[in-house]
């Protein structure tokens, strides 16, 4: 079944080919920043009888060397079968672009990254014909973000990592260190990489933690029902209410009244936007600040 996390693990690849950085170093390629990287159809369907689709197949043209595709498998667990369609995508690209071709399996747990690692083979007896080797990216060879200042310096490897991990025990604390790294972005950029998150978390137990730590307000993924999307009419309420303490406090100030801790504190956290309006008014003409909280 195609879940949101599947979309994601896989099609992160096609806007930040800069998460097969650990493909390129395992290879001993120069990194992918000094590639040419180009997202080709996923179509591998022939002239009629069966559809089939690989996830995400890039080309590649290294600074050094001859080029080749790589073909993405999100894989979330053991699938029947599977095997059979992966060699079937190789020899298919293979065929038809004339360049080889890497097979990479994204995984988040341990169990399936193993199975995934194959080899699958095609054999009578003793006689292999073919043979798929994938490539595994899963817990064991991308590394846990443990530093902040990585989160800054390299967002797309930092979100993959943390949905790679998502089923492991330091998942949660992954995730904390994921939102405090993501202070140093500006708006925009940090409401992107959060719901590229979101999305990616969606069908994991550790979904709703990110939510808790996300409090930006926007929306990148248009229909998948995130945080941002729940939280969208109510954030332009919230601008609204915080432009209207502003505007008490600039008032006050500008008319030199003093402001208690407690009266400054008492209209901050006033949420309601009718209150703050009739503060507002009355803040035009008060002569202290305890007459903007005058009983009718």
């Amino acid at each position: 079944m195609v879940t949101s996390t599947h979309e994601t693990s896989h099609r992160i690849f096609q806007d930040h080919p800069e998460v097969l950085t650990p493909v390129f170093q395992a290879l001993g390629l120069p990194p992918p920043v000094k590639a040419t990287i180009e997202a080709l159809t996923p179509d591998a369907t022939e002239v009629k009888p069966l559809e089939r689709r690989v996830d995400t197949v890039l080309r590649v043209e290294p600074s050094e060397g001859d080029g080749f595709l790589i073909a993405v498998e999100a894989q979330t667990d053991r699938a029947p079968g599977k095997e059979v369609s992966w060699a079937y995508y190789v020899a298919h690209l293979h065929a038809k672009y004339g360049m080889p071709v890497l097979l990479v399996a994204v995984c988040k747990n341990r169990r399936t990254a193993s199975w995934a690692a194959g080899p699958f083979e095609c054999r009578v007896r003793t006689w292999t014909t073919q043979m798929t080797r994938p490539f595994v990216l899963g817990p064991d060879n991308v590394p846990e973000i443990t530093d902040e200042s990585v989160v800054a310096r390299h967002p797309a490897l930092a979100t993959f990592s943390a949905i790679v991990h998502s089923e492991s025990a330091n998942a949660a604390a992954i995730l904390e260190l994921l939102a405090h790294g993501m202070r140093s972005f500006d708006k925009a950029t940090a409401k992107y990489w959060c719901e590229w998150l979101e999305v990616g978390l969606e069908n994991t137990p550790v979904r709703e933690t990110w939510r808790e730590l996300e409090k930006m307000v926007a929306t990148y993924f248009p229909g998948r029902g995130t945080l941002f999307e729940e939280t969208y009419l109510e954030g332009k309420a919230e601008g609204i209410v915080e432009g209207k303490v502003e505007s008490i406090l600039s008032v006050l100030e500008k008319r030199g009244i003093g402001l208690s801790q407690d009266i400054r504190d008492r209209i901050t956290s006033c949420t309601d936007l009718d209150t703050l309006t009739l503060w507002f008014d009355r803040s035009l003409t008060a002569t202290t600040a305890e007459d903007l909280f005058v009983e009718e």
